[in-house]
């Protein structure tokens, strides 16, 4: 009998991403691409809180639960918020096998750079392959 690799919440989060999509205009968006994994991050901005996000992500069911997860969380948060985000959170309350942490760190790295790019750095949310 073979163990079903998806716990309950990431098959609720990868069922019902609600969160999955573009924004019209966002303040900021960012997109990294490593080893034919693609996550692209989009943020609407007022003052200094997050009125919206929205993801796109081509890989497995963790890393568009995982997605999910971080925008459900970080709308109506500071944007300062965004460089407090980090993988061993998603990793654990997901949860997500270690052998999926490459996946995770890097949802991570456009977290922070999205939040780089909202603070308007201008090496932030460079397209990476």
């Amino acid at each position: 009998m073979t163990r079903d690799p998806y716990s309950a919440r990431v098959r609720e989060l990868f069922g019902a991403p609600d969160h999955a999509g573009d924004l019209e205009k966002p303040a900021a968006r960012v997109q990294i691409i490593e080893q034919g994994v693609r996550v692209a991050l989009a943020a609407d901005i007022d003052g200094d809180i997050i009125v919206g996000l929205r993801f796109r992500a081509w890989g497995c069911p963790h890393l568009l639960a995982g997605a999910e997860a971080f925008c459900r969380e970080f709308e109506g948060r500071p944007v300062s918020a965004l460089q407090a985000f980090g993988a061993e959170e998603i990793m654990q309350t997901l949860p997500v096998p270690r052998e999926k942490l490459g996946r995770i760190l890097l949802l991570e790295d456009a977290v922070r750079s999205l939040g780089q790019r909202v603070r308007g750095s201008p090496d932030a949310g460079k397209d990476t392959n």
